[in-house]
C-alpha cells in the first residue's frame, strides 16, 4: 500500500482521488468543536441553529472539514513529507451538515527541486472536498517539502525505524515472515 510519494513520483497535472470518504457525524463535529474550544452555537446548539440561522440546522465546523480533507490526502500526497511548508489558501465554498459524506481529491499544480538540498523538493497541490452529491464544499492549496528517492533510500527505505519481528524459535523456513507454527509430521 502506498503511503506518500517521493519527489520524482509527483507529476504536474496528476489528480489523486482519495479513498475512502468519511461520513461526518454529530459526534465528530461536537468533539472537534470541544477539543478546539469552538463553542459557537451554530455548531453545537441544534435549537439555535434551527431557529436563528439561515441553515436551519447545525453546520459542521469548517476547520474539521479542512482537517478531514487534509488527513484524507496524506497517503497520496504528504505521507513521506519532510515538512508541510505553507497553506496558501483555504476556501469554504458550501456548508457541510451532520450525515454528509466527504470525498477528497488533490491535483498537483507544480513541483520545484530544492535549490539548497538536492535530496528534496517542493510540491504545490490543491485539495478539493465534495459531498456525496458532488457539491464542492472546501478547497485549499498547500506546499509540501518531499524527499527524493535517494533521500528515502539513504534514510532507511520505505519504513525507516520499523523494527523486525522477533520469533522465539527463529523464522519458519516455509513462511519467513510468519511466526513459527507447528507443522504436521
Amino acid at each position: 500500500m502506498r503511503f506518500g510519494r517521493t519527489f520524482e513520483e509527483f507529476e504536474v497535472g496528476a489528480v489523486y482521488r482519495h479513498w475512502p470518504g468519511k461520513t461526518v457525524t454529530e459526534y465528530d463535529d461536537h468533539l472537534f468543536c470541544l477539543l478546539t474550544m469552538n463553542h459557537h452555537p451554530l455548531h453545537l446548539d441544534a435549537h439555535y441553529a434551527g431557529r436563528a440561522t439561515d441553515f436551519g440546522r447545525n453546520v459542521v465546523v469548517g476547520n474539521y472539514v479542512y482537517s478531514l480533507l487534509l488527513g484524507m490526502s496524506v497517503p497520496d500526497v504528504s505521507g513521506k513529507a519532510i515538512a508541510n511548508l505553507e497553506v496558501e489558501s483555504l476556501r469554504h465554498v458550501a456548508p457541510t451538515f451532520h450525515g454528509d459524506t466527504l470525498y477528497g481529491e488533490t491535483a498537483v499544480l507544480d513541483k520545484t527541486p530544492s535549490r539548497s538540498r538536492p535530496d528534496r523538493g517542493v510540491v504545490q497541490v490543491e485539495t478539493r472536498g465534495h459531498k456525496q452529491d458532488g457539491t464542492l464544499v472546501c478547497t485549499f492549496r498547500r506546499k509540501v517539502l518531499v524527499p527524493t528517492r535517494a533521500y528515502v533510500e539513504e534514510h532507511g527505505g520505505e519504513q525507516p525505524g520499523r523494527p523486525q519481528p522477533r520469533h522465539p524459535q527463529g523464522p519458519d523456513p516455509a513462511h519467513p515472515a510468519a511466526p513459527d507454527t507447528p507443522r504436521p509430521q
